[in-house]
């Protein structure tokens, strides 16, 4: 799962005032099998309110268990393009003695975005991060879900409605230059505005008994 970091957030700005433009996680293991369009809920934009833009996408992955070093806690797996690679299974993963040779491997990894612009000082104080893991039961073949959200501040220090973009300065103090595609999303922002972004993240694992001859 990639590193939810503030440092990073950057790109998450360009993510959001722009068009979105998902980056494959290393977890999926695979080229999805399954891709669900990205979903957009277009920005209001009129004299009264300001505006928001949510952006939503889902991956899916599968793979077959080929061999298993529990020793070593590496597990070979066949993808659904016929690519074996291994992968190094964790200490966190209680339950690997349960999985077994032929069993299948489902990865989704599920990732949004949401951008909400607010009057000087009507921002929401939620920026920070939070983190969350639920796995199986003891016994039970291997499972879980790991999530984790972030969300952080910046105030809108110039706009430049004819090249559009937007200089936005971060909570550490540092300023970044974004490309807005959309220009209505440029329409009734101000300098002194504030942005709210936040970004979430959920991977999701289960493994599936083999199913017998």
């Amino acid at each position: 799962m990639k590193k939810l970091l503030v440092g990073t957030i950057a790109a998450l700005f360009t993510l959001s005032m722009g068009g979105m433009a998902m980056a494959e996680d290393k977890a999926t293991m695979e080229k999805p099998v399954m891709e669900k369009p990205a979903m957009e809920k277009p920005a209001i934009d009129n004299t009264m309110q300001k505006p928001s833009v949510e952006k939503a996408q889902t991956r899916e992955a599968t793979a077959t268990v080929k061999a298993i070093d529990l020793k070593k806690r590496i597990v070979t797996l066949t993808g659904s393009e016929g690519k074996v690679f291994d992968v190094k299974v964790g200490e966190e993963a209680k339950n690997l003695p349960q999985v077994k040779v032929g069993d299948l491997v489902t990865v989704t990894y599920y990732e949004s975005i949401a951008v909400k612009v607010y009057k000087k000082g009507e921002a929401p104080k939620a920026d920070g991060m939070t983190e969350g893991v639920i796995t199986a039961a003891p016994g039970q073949k291997p499972e879980g879900v790991k999530a984790a959200q972030v969300t952080v501040t910046a105030t809108v220090e110039a706009l430049d409605k004819i090249k559009q973009t937007a200089t936005l300065k971060l909570p550490d103090g540092k300023s970044i230059s974004v490309k807005v595609k959309d220009p209505k999303n440029m329409e009734n922002v101000n300098v002194g505005d504030e942005v709210v972004i936040t970004y979430s993240e959920a991977l999701a694992i289960s493994v599936v008994s083999a199913k017998k001859s």
